[in-house]
């Protein structure tokens, strides 16, 4: 996850960096055709939309989809821009993106669930359900890694040769594969004592995950996690299969130029970083989790409470959620990054609250377009988003 909040985190155009002040009105318009009948108010929705095409003009966006929950009730939606450039297919918001380390919220929200059911035990060794894991010197409980303070290693590099970060391989057994490349690798730091953002701990979660249930990691996710919540279309990320309403994945080059993303087969890394969704099933899940379809309050509340370091400090990052309280108002969210993607879900739950943020590029901001759109949505004062 490459975040920010906190510490975390010619027939359109030949490249975005030249968007007109009239494509851009061209992307406005086309996006209201495919925008959800709104239940906000014409003139939230009018600052909403101005936001966000500042931001897109801002920063050479290709595509964006945005989903707003308030009153726990999903209310807008809209795509912007383009999700194919060069087929000119617009972005709407039933576009599906990868939501990278937004998949870690909806894993822990599977986890927590079988917490619920008395079925996991978040402070065994995690050795119990994941037997596959081999025992280190000290104890790593399903917590510790949900709270990213299990030492678990994140990836070697940041570079795309790096045969994780850049991965090629495609694996059917995502969680089995997965931990292979990382389970027999010293861990970075004593569990329980400092914060190590760890995607990979997330492969050890859903493993977990697996031997807690009896079931198949993506079986139970979908069953008891993306069904109850109406996310019919969010799936794995599975680059053989022909999927509906994908998005094609874009970077930037040095210049500004809009290219097409590094290849990657996040197949190996599902539960931390491998779904796709759309907007629209995004705001589902808030809602969702809001009104307690998913989890019973104390169980979310639970989730939700930010974990303590060994020094007794708080580390901002929940179970499988960040934490904050940039607005005032105390936040959980959660942001993603990788190949052609930047994403961002926030929510702030005493004001039956949420936002999400799906772009078609990565290295973008999305966090800052979320809490301007936050910020719209709360009524407070609001500046131009860079």
């Amino acid at each position: 996850m490459r975040r920010t909040r906190n510490r975390w985190t010619a027939a359109f155009f030949i490249s975005v960096s030249r968007l007109t002040s009239f494509a851009l009105l061209s992307v406005l318009l086309c996006a209201s055709a495919f925008a959800q009948d709104a239940k906000i108010t014409p003139e939230k929705q009018t600052k909403l939309e101005a936001g966000i095409a500042h931001f897109m003009a801002a920063n050479s966006i290709p595509g964006v989809s945005v989903a707003v929950v308030e009153n726990n009730t999903y209310e807008w939606s809209a795509g912007f821009g383009m999700a194919d450039l060069e087929n000119f297919v617009p972005a709407t918001s039933q576009t599906l993106y990868r939501l990278a380390s937004i998949s870690k919220p909806i894993t822990a929200t599977a986890a927590m669930l079988l917490w619920q059911q008395h079925k996991l035990d978040l402070d065994a060794p995690v050795q119990k359900y994941c037997p596959a894991f081999p025992r280190k010197d000290t104890t790593i409980t399903t917590r510790q890694v949900l709270g990213h303070l299990g030492g678990i290693r994140h990836y070697k590099s940041e570079s795309q040769d790096d045969p994780e970060l850049g991965n090629t391989r495609h694996f059917d057994d995502t969680i089995q594969s997965g931990l292979k490349f990382f389970a027999d690798d010293p861990l970075v730091g004593k569990p329980g004592t400092a914060f190590h953002y760890s995607t990979q701990g997330f492969t050890l979660v859903g493993c977990a995950l697996e031997g807690a249930s009896g079931e198949k990691y993506v079986d139970y996710v979908r069953k008891n996690i993306l069904q109850p919540a109406g996310m019919l279309h969010t799936r794995t990320d599975d680059r053989f299969t022909v999927i509906p309403y994908r998005t094609r994945f874009y970077q930037k080059d040095k210049s500004g130029e809009i290219k097409n993303a590094d290849f990657l087969d996040s197949s190996y890394k599902v539960a931390g970083g491998g779904w796709l969704s759309s907007a629209e099933d995004m705001a589902r899940f808030t809602v969702a989790l809001l009104n307690d379809r998913l989890l019973q309050r104390s169980t979310r509340d639970l989730m939700w409470t930010s974990l303590k370091a060994a020094d007794g400090k708080e580390t901002g990052y929940a179970l499988g959620w960040g934490t904050g309280k940039d607005l005032g108002l105390p936040d959980v969210e959660h942001g993603g990054g990788q190949q052609g993607t930047s994403t961002f879900l926030l929510m702030v739950p005493e004001r039956r609250a949420g936002v999400v943020v799906l772009m078609n590029i990565e290295s973008a901001d999305a966090s800052a377009l979320a809490t301007e759109l936050m910020k719209i949505l709360l009524g407070m004062v609001t500046t131009s988003t860079k």
